[in-house]
C-alpha cells in the first residue's frame, strides 16, 4: 500500500477491525518511511452493476464518485467523515440491493440526497442544486420551502 503522504510502499498494519457491517476490513497504517498513519479499507470488489447516465450511456458503479460527490457538498460544514461514510455505504447497500445489473444515476442521486437531507439541510441544498440543474432562483427558494424555510417576498425577487 503507498502511503498517501510521500508515496513509500512500506507500512505496518496497527489496528484491523470490521467496517461496513461486516462487508469490509478498516486498516489503520503507519507508513514505515515517514511514519504518518493512515487508513486503508478491504472489501470485495463488487462485479456487474451498472449505471445508467441520464445521457443514455452505462459505466460500471463507482463508490468514490459517490464519496467525492458527497465530500464538495459538505466542504466546511460539520459533517463528519464518519456521517459521510455511513451515507455511502447506505446508497451502496441499495444499489447492490436492485434487482438486475442497472441502476440509474438518477435514482442514486436521489438516495444521497435522502441521507444528505438527514445529516445537513445546506450540504443538501448544495448537493440538489448541483443534482437537479435548477434553471432559476425559484427553483433554489422552492427546496428550500420543502425543507420547512420560509423564504420572505423579498429574497425571491432578488
Amino acid at each position: 500500500m503507498k502511503c498517501p503522504f510521500c508515496d513509500g510502499d512500506e507500512d505496518r498494519v496497527i489496528d484491523s477491525r470490521p467496517a461496513r457491517e461486516g462487508s469490509a476490513i478498516r486498516r489503520r497504517r503507519e507508513c514505515l518511511k515517514c511514519g504518518r498513519r493512515f487508513t486503508t479499507y478491504e472489501f470485495v470488489e463488487e462485479t456487474g452493476i451498472f449505471v445508467l447516465k441520464s445521457n443514455g450511456s452505462r459505466e460500471p458503479f463507482d463508490r468514490m464518485k459517490i464519496v467525492k460527490g458527497i465530500q464538495i457538498a459538505c466542504t466546511k460544514r460539520p459533517v463528519s467523515l464518519e456521517q459521510i461514510e455511513e451515507i455511502v455505504t447506505g446508497v451502496e447497500a441499495k444499489v447492490l440491493a436492485v434487482d438486475g445489473h442497472e441502476v440509474s444515476s438518477s435514482q442514486i442521486g436521489e438516495w444521497v440526497m435522502e441521507g444528505l437531507r438527514g445529516t445537513d439541510e445546506v450540504a443538501y441544498v448544495r448537493f440538489a442544486s448541483v443534482y437537479r440543474r435548477y434553471d432559476d432562483v425559484e427553483q433554489f427558494v422552492r427546496e428550500l420551502q420543502s425543507l420547512g424555510h420560509p423564504v420572505s417576498n423579498s429574497s425571491q425577487s432578488n
